[in-house]
């Protein structure tokens, strides 16, 4: 691979990022919306599961419930 020098990269870089479809502030909203909606649930599925293998090992070592 034959080297550049950083003048030569720094130009192709502004040239790539020039092609980049940058999403709009809409865009961007709605998807973290989305992902935090989404924390949310796996965090309350992940909690509820966790109480009842919580309370399934109480049961079985008969740690009191």
């Amino acid at each position: 691979m034959a080297k550049i020098s950083p003048i030569q990269f720094f130009r192709q870089v502004k040239q790539e990022v020039k092609k980049v479809t940058w999403p709009t502030r809409k865009e961007v909203m709605q998807t973290s919306v989305m992902v935090i909606i989404l924390v949310a649930l796996a965090a309350t599925f992940f909690f509820f599961v966790d109480q009842i293998f919580g309370w399934a090992v109480k049961l079985i070592f008969g740690l009191g419930v």
